[in-house]
């Protein structure tokens, strides 16, 4: 399956082409490893690194979905690895006064 699908089916962008768009700006991290390309194939297993607004939310694929179904469905199809929580470089250094 292709990331930004995936990303879409998961529910972390509203369409497939704002999906796009964040696998392009180059912030999504696969395996450790950055991806640009929006075709980059995604397999059972793989970690995702996301970036969301200020936050990242790092997860594990356990199943691929078939469709962009309920919320449920989506968070049923991979594991959170680490709890959303602020992320420093994208809030900005709060000690530059």
């Amino acid at each position: 399956m292709r990331i930004d699908k995936l990303i879409g089916y998961l529910r972390f962008a509203k369409t497939r082409s704002v999906a796009q768009a964040m696998v392009e700006s180059g912030h999504i991290r696969l395996n450790g490893q950055r991806v640009e390309r929006p075709h980059q194939k995604i397999a059972v297993g793989d970690v995702l690194t996301i970036p969301l607004g200020k936050a990242v939310r790092v997860i594990r694929v356990l199943e691929l979905p078939k469709r962009r179904g309920p919320a449920s469905e989506a968070q049923s199809c991979y594991q959170v690895l680490d709890e959303i929580r602020p992320n420093p470089i994208a809030a900005g250094n709060e000690h530059d006064a």
